[in-house]
């Protein structure tokens, strides 16, 4: 039986998403077209467009909207939260105060994304990240910034559920009884003033404006030592954080490139460079820091300033000082003007995650999301501190997990908070501020946002009832988030009643580790690793793997998580050394090309309910009518180059 008869004979309604399981990525439903898209800007277009204005304002045009859950901040964290929100069900408003989505990732900053893997081999990110990551390394091989800005703005705006508002600066909040009602937002290149009543609001604006509108109790600086018995925190407390900094690209040409700095640029001495080293200028430099003494908020255009001043003069030397005769036909072709921001505010949460759980792997009973990088601490005075070196990063002994309770806002009960504001101290801080880390905590608030809608109840509640918080948990694991130490028991999951069996196995990549539960390989010290996925040559074959029931099961989806190289790094980063390993390509090792078939009820021949060509995502979902099925069999017809097919997971469900 073809495809074609096998849809014939099932009835249904509507438009199967099996129709179009070639294009979908990931968890999200079918992509929205263009017409949709379009019909989701409609709405932005007030009713009255004369005369609904405010007092005070009478040249903007008043906007109402309504929505479940309203994310302020357009950055990794706010992306990845809106994401999640909408595929799991709920109507989603993204507020970004810039043209572009990305924050620090994004063009207008240029640092690429850094996480648990960058100190701790194998543990890449997965999730919408993951996904992300691997749609910018096929189409962008050229390593273009605006092209990621693009791929960010694809994938919110074809998402049906999710309404993206750029340009928009959110300025107020009104609450009642502990509970934000509504915001306020502007846009002045529309004149549009937009009034967003929602259920739920999370802040992922880094510096926690949504939480200073709405009165949620915050935090800023460092912490004393004594206050969590954390060793690496200063003696005592005081409003300092971490710096900001302006990156810089350049170009190698065929003739000398002069350069002549601006006046007001710093005079930098090789003192100044003492403990800076200059090992490349294609792209430079994170320890060009400056303003963590300062209210990195209130103090925006001194910081900038400085921030220039010191970037001109460090190129200036690079270029003039005679140090560097090979950088003569070098010249920079782009420097930011906006800083990149590590610190400000932090939102308290009913658990203020703290250097001690970082060092003991975040033993969490409500784990939602892994960290990994170094606790990276900068001297608050930055590049003005050129004695002493610009980081001092101590790295935890293996990743952690960070839990739930540090996601909601403590005093405001429908407040999320994703990205480098959660509630943490600053030692926890330098770790969990990357963004890599940001947008896994991003998907884990947008998820849990999803789930308190579902159900009716506020954040608070969903942690206090451990059944939802168990269901939470399963829930971010069926969507590929890494939780250390939980595995998959969905009751939902019908593949882990099936028998598993495959054409052939490769040593410890048996057909059985397809439902232990575990979705990626673990690192073993000093070295190996513990292997959860399948493994058979193709060896001009094409292997396959089948679940088999002893009694048929009604079946209308299956989703399969693909290996996807979770050793190496995978960013986009103009520093050529930092790239050298990257693959902007589909990575080898994934499946490319395959069928899913299913054997009905009684039949005898296979029936293929999806055929995929040209894969590269990890994880992938395919949709289709309800079918009494004694078993599911996905055969691999070409990878993306590895001589292996390799697949971690496979589920299946009603």
């Amino acid at each position: 039986m073809n495809r074609r008869d096998f849809f014939s004979a099932v009835p249904y309604t509507g438009y199967s998403l099996i129709v179009l399981a070639d294009s979908l990525a990931a968890g999200q439903a079918k992509p929205a077209p263009v017409d949709q898209i379009r019909g989701r800007m409609e709405p932005l277009v007030p009713v009255k467009a004369l005369g609904n204005t405010l007092a005070g304002e009478p040249h903007m045009t008043l906007v109402d909207l309504e929505t479940d859950f309203l994310v302020a901040g357009g950055g990794l964290a706010g992306v990845c939260a809106a994401i999640a929100a909408a595929r799991r069900g709920a109507k989603v408003i993204l507020v970004q105060d810039r043209s572009r989505l990305g924050g620090n990732s994004s063009s207008e900053v240029k640092m690429h994304v850094v996480g648990a893997n960058s100190r701790h081999k194998g543990w890449r990110e997965g999730g919408i990240l993951e996904e992300l990551r691997l749609l910018d390394a096929v189409n962008n091989p050229q390593r273009s910034w605006e092209l990621w800005d693009l791929a960010l703005y694809d994938k919110a705006v074809s998402e049906p559920n999710l309404t993206l508002l750029l340009d928009t600066t959110l300025y107020s909040a009104a609450t009642k009884d502990g509970r934000i009602t509504e915001v306020m937002a502007r846009c002045d290149r529309s004149e549009h003033l937009y009034r967003i009543r929602a259920k739920l609001f999370c802040d992922s604006t880094g510096d926690s404006r949504l939480a200073l509108e709405s009165g949620a109790e915050m935090r800023t600086g460092r912490e004393a030592r004594s206050e969590f018995g954390e060793s690496l925190a200063v003696e005592q407390a005081d409003n300092e954080t971490l710096g900001s900094s302006i990156l810089f690209t350049s170009r190698h040409y065929d003739r000398p490139m002069p350069f002549t700095p601006p006046s007001w640029a710093r005079k930098i001495t090789k003192e100044h460079l003492r403990h800076r080293p200059i090992r490349w200028w294609e792209y430079g430099y994170w320890w060009i820091a400056w303003g963590g003494d300062k209210d990195t908020i209130r103090d925006h255009e001194r910081i900038r300033f400085e921030l220039l001043s010191i970037v001109m003069g460090v190129w200036d030397y690079v270029k003039n000082s005679d140090e560097y005769p090979e950088s003569a036909s070098w010249a920079m072709d782009w420097v930011g003007f906006l800083p990149g921001k590590r610190g400000s505010r932090r939102i308290v949460g009913d658990y203020i995650l703290n250097q001690k759980d970082l060092e003991t792997g975040g033993r969490f009973e409500d784990a939602v999301a892994l960290g990994g990088w170094p606790m990276d601490d900068h001297p608050p005075g930055g590049f003005d501190r050129s004695e002493i070196r610009p980081n001092t990063a101590v790295h935890t002994p293996d990743v952690f997990n960070i839990p739930y309770r540090s996601l909601y806002s403590r005093n405001v009960q429908n407040l999320f908070m994703a990205g480098r504001n959660i509630s943490c101290s600053h030692m926890a801080f330098t770790s969990t501020r990357v963004m890599a880390t940001c947008a896994v905590v991003g998907q884990a608030a947008g998820t849990a946002a999803a789930l308190c809608l579902e159900k009716g109840v506020a954040p608070r509640e969903l942690y206090r009832n451990k059944a939802l918080l168990g269901q939470l948990q399963q829930n971010l694991l069926r969507d590929d988030q890494t939780i250390k130490g939980l595995t998959n028991q969905d009751p939902l999951d019908l593949a882990r009643r099936a028998r598993v069996t495959a054409s052939a196995e490769e040593g410890e990549a048996r057909a059985a580790n397809l439902t232990d539960g575990h979705t990626r390989d673990y690192p073993l010290k000093p070295s190996g690793k513990q292997v959860h996925h399948w493994a058979a040559k193709m060896n001009g074959g094409e292997p396959w793997i089948e679940l088999r029931w002893d009694r048929p099961q009604k079946i209308s989806s299956v989703q399969i998580v693909f290996d996807t190289g979770f050793d190496r790094i995978l960013t986009l980063t103009s520093q050529n050394n930092f790239n050298q390993g990257v693959i902007r390509a589909p990575q080898p090792e994934t499946v490319r090309d395959y069928t899913v078939a299913v054997r009905r009820r009684g039949a005898a021949e296979w029936t293929e309910a999806a055929s995929v060509r040209g894969n590269f995502y990890r994880l992938r979902r395919h949709t289709f009518p309800p079918v009494e099925a004694e078993a599911v069999r996905i055969t691999v017809h070409a990878t993306n180059g590895d001589d292996a097919a390799r697949i971690f997971e496979v589920r299946a469900y009603a």
